[in-house]
Order: C-alpha cells, then sequence, then structure tokens
C-alpha cells in the first residue's frame, strides 16, 4: 500500500495535503476515502490516469514486446501454410480445406477482441471494442475491411501456386514482394520512425532473395525433370500423356508410400527420386505434370502484390493518416481493426470458395456445399491452420502498432520456417543437384540477413 500527494501526478509516492482525503494506490486500481460528499468528483481526472495506465500494460509499446509479437507471428505464419499444403498432397481439394480454414481464422480475430479489446472499461480517448462498434468511424473500417479483402485473395491463390512451385519458393516470392512495396509504403505512412539507412538495405536484401527464389526453382525444375526421364520409356511420357494412363506402371514400379514419410524400403519410393514425384502427382489433389511452371511463378507474384497491400491498409485503419475520422471520433484500435480486417476477409473467402466448389480451376474436380459438409478428412488440420494465420496476423499488427509497421514486416521471414516443413515433411530439395542446394543456401542465407536488417530499424511510435 503506497499513500499518493493530492497534487502529484498519480504513481508518486508523497503525504496528503489534505487529511481529511486519502487515496491508496494498489496495483492498478486507485481506492478513494472521502469525508465529504461530493470530493470524489474532483478527483476523477487523477483516476482515469491511473486507470488509464494499468490498461496501457495490455498493449505493445516496447521494442521488446514488439519483437517477441513478430517472433510468435513468424512461427505461426511460417507454419500454417505447411499444414494446408499437407492436405493438398493428402487429395484433399482447397476449396473444402480454405472453407475450414477461414471459419478458425474469423475466430481468432473474435477472440483478440473479446479479450484484449475489453480490457477495462471504456474511457474517452481509448474506447474499448464493444464501444467502438457503435461508433462513426467508418473511413477506418473500411482501410480495415480492404486490408481483408487483399489478404483473403492472396491467401488463397498461394494455395494454388504451392502445387505449382513448391512451398518454399512461393513462401520466398511473396513474402519478399510484400517487403519490398508493402515496407516501403508503410515506412512513409509512418512518417518515417524506422530507420532509413539500415530499412532500405534490408529491402535491397529481399530483392535478392526474389531472384534466387527463382533460380532455385529453375534449378529443381530442371533436376526434376531428369529424374522423370531416367525411368522407363511408358514413364517418361507421363507428362504429355496425363497421369490416369500411367497409375498401373508406376503402382507397379514404385508401390505405396507415404508422402510424409522419408524412409523407403525395395517396394516403396523414395523420398526425392522420380517414383516419389509420380506417386505424388497421383494422390494429391491438384495435378502438375503437364502444366508450365510459369503458372505457378505467375500466380506467386499475384499473391505478392496482394499481401504487399494488407499491410499498408491496416496502418491506415489503425492511425488515420490521412484524417479520413471526423474531428473528436477516437482512432481505431488494433483489436477493432482486426475484427473488421478479419470478417471481410471471411466474407470474400466464402463467396470465392463456395464459388470454386461448382466451378473449379486448373481442372480441379466439381464439388459441392454438401461434399464439403461431408468431407471430415483433414478437417482438423484445416481448423489448426485457420487459428494459426489469426493468431499470428494479430501479433504481426500488435507489433507493428508499437515498433512501425514497416519493421513488423519482418515476420515475412516466414519462408524460413515455411522452407524448414517443406524439406521435413515433402521431402523438397531431395536428392537434387549441388546447384540446387547451393543456391537454396544462397537464398535461405540472404533471407535471414534481410529480416536481421529490417528488424534492426524498428522505431517507436509515440
Amino acid at each position: 500500500m503506497q499513500t499518493i500527494s493530492w497534487g502529484q501526478p498519480a504513481g508518486e509516492a508523497g503525504v496528503l495535503s489534505n487529511p481529511c482525503r486519502e487515496s491508496a494506490l494498489h496495483g492498478s486500481e486507485v481506492y478513494l476515502i472521502e469525508d465529504f460528499s461530493g470530493i470524489l468528483s474532483l478527483v476523477t481526472l487523477s483516476t482515469e490516469r491511473v486507470i488509464y495506465r494499468g490498461l496501457k500494460m495490455y498493449v505493445v509499446e516496447s521494442k521488446g514486446g514488439a519483437i517477441l509479437c513478430m517472433l510468435l507471428a513468424l512461427l505461426f505464419l511460417g507454419t500454417w501454410p505447411a499444414v494446408m499444403t499437407l492436405l493438398e498432397r493428402r487429395g484433399r481439394l482447397p476449396q473444402h480445406t480454405y472453407l475450414d480454414y477461414s471459419i478458425t481464422n474469423l475466430l481468432a480475430a473474435i477472440i483478440i477482441a473479446l479479450t484484449f479489446g475489453e480490457i477495462g472499461s471504456s474511457k474517452p480517448g481509448v474506447p474499448n471494442f464493444f464501444t467502438q462498434l457503435a461508433q462513426d468511424n467508418w473511413p477506418s473500417v473500411l482501410f480495415a475491411m480492404a486490408g481483408g479483402v487483399v489478404l483473403s485473395i492472396g491467401n488463397l491463390s498461394t494455395q494454388y501456386a504451392w502445387a505449382f512451385v513448391g512451398l518454399s519458393v512461393t513462401e520466398v516470392l511473396t513474402s519478399s514482394i510484400t517487403v519490398v512495396i508493402g515496407t516501403t509504403m508503410n515506412y512513409f505512412l509512418d512518417d518515417k520512425i524506422n530507420k532509413a539507412e539500415i530499412l532500405f538495405p534490408g529491402v535491397g536484401c529481399f530483392l535478392i532473395a526474389v531472384c534466387l527464389a527463382s533460380a532455385v526453382h529453375t534449378s529443381n525444375a530442371a533436376d526434376n525433370k531428369a529424374k522423370l526421364n531416367s525411368l522407363s520409356s511408358d514413364i517418361a511420357g507421363t507428362e504429355a500423356m496425363g497421369v490416369s494412363k500411367f497409375k498401373e506402371t508406376t503402382r507397379k514400379d514404385v508401390g505405396a508410400t507415404d508422402l510424409e514419410d522419408g524412409s523407403g524400403s525395395a517396394e516403396k519410393a523414395k523420398v526425392g527420386t522420380a517414383g516419389f514425384l509420380i506417386e505424388l502427382e497421383n494422390r494429391r489433389a491438384i495435378k502438375v505434370f503437364g502444366k508450365n511452371a510459369f503458372i505457378g511463378l505467375a500466380i506467386s507474384f499475384f499473391a505478392g502484390l496482394c499481401f504487399s497491400l494488407f499491410s499498408p491498409a491496416f496502418n491506415l485503419a489503425t492511425n488515420d493518416q490521412w484524417h479520413t475520422l471526423k474531428e473528436g471520433v477516437p482512432h481505431l484500435s488494433v483489436y477493432t481493426a482486426f475484427f473488421y480486417f478479419s470478417v471481410s476477409c471471411f466474407v470474400i473467402a466464402i463467396i470465392l470458395n463456395i464459388t470454386f466448389l461448382y466451378h473449379p480451376v486448373l481442372n480441379l474436380p466439381r464439388s459441392s456445399l454438401k461434399a464439403y459438409l461431408r468431407d471430415w478428412n483433414g478437417r482438423g488440420w484445416a481448423l489448426l491452420a485457420g487459428i494459426l494465420c489469426g493468431f499470428g496476423n494479430g501479433l504481426q499488427f500488435m507489433g507493428g502498432q508499437a515498433a512501425g509497421y514497416a519493421a513488423a514486416d519482418a515476420v515475412q521471414a516466414l519462408p524460413l520456417v515455411s522452407t524448414f516443413w517443406g524439406i521435413l515433411l515433402f521431402g523438397e530439395y531431395r536428392r537434387s543437384s549441388r546447384r540446387t542446394y547451393v543456391l537454396l543456401i544462397s537464398m535461405l542465407f540472404m533471407f535471414i540477413v534481410a529480416v536481421a536488417v529490417l528488424m534492426a530499424s524498428s522505431g517507436h511510435r509515440k
């Protein structure tokens, strides 16, 4: 228990100047004892200041807290693509997977809004979640929802890109484009609170990583083609014939294999071999043999452009740099903006994926809403992916509000995590050429350097 002076700011120790009035600070709450009626109204401002300070403990403000949020976001955002890829390689339609993912992705935003967004009582200038829902803040809401729209389209696009160019290359390309464009926009939106002499060399490193990622894909594609050409003449023509015409041959020559099992036997195709590639093609939902790999690269670049816009849009929603709000209307909190952001993300995902059920792309089989509801194969993994992505995005925005959204783009290091899962779970780059390995290591090294430099540019929002 600590007494505070009547005329001093809250939190400073002292002795009461009037013995008839007493206040004591206990944790983050203030208890007032008064001998005269009406005295309580005189100390309302001081009380609110102390309570406000208590609430600030739940808002990320320090660089250390922001970096912790970024690291957790990095882990979550790098893991959920691997889970989605796992399901596609097991034959589950991406439309079914993405519908499940969208449900828990929205659920994560609701959980964050109802916990962090509702801590303490609403105060002038610091409204809680439910209070902000009733305020006239639609310009900021529209920015948040626009960010959710482009993120949803980008995430949906990457589902198809993973099949064509692999998890690692897709994530590096999209993340690098996001940093080059999105980070530059956030730097100027945040009034240059990040250190430009550090930030932009980091952006340059991401550009180099993009070039190396393209080189890795080209080299790995050449390795896979050489592996397929090493099979018998019946299997060597599979790219032109289609998968259905050589299933019997591959079953006889390759045998059954677990896609996530790196071990092989005399009757099972080893990971990284031509037989493994063919068996993978037979099982996966999206068939890629005979299709131009540039389709995957084009989809990746399109997804990267979408990803580069969602963070600047969220930045505008929470900080109102363009002064679109009416005078006296508080800025959206991170938690309220993230709720609107996730709602629009959910709506777009539902509309597009239900459309793709009945009008599929890339020669996927036609499905239906009834078939989706009955498909429980891998649903738990898809729901987990949505939770991971939802909390990952929320943590990224919490860190960005504290240290600058340009620095928060360091979570685009998620390909480091995705590449780890790609190699561990899916056997990517197994039995590839030395040239591919050299390019892969160079790409990852440059990516690590870029992320370290980007985090070093962190500033502090006043």
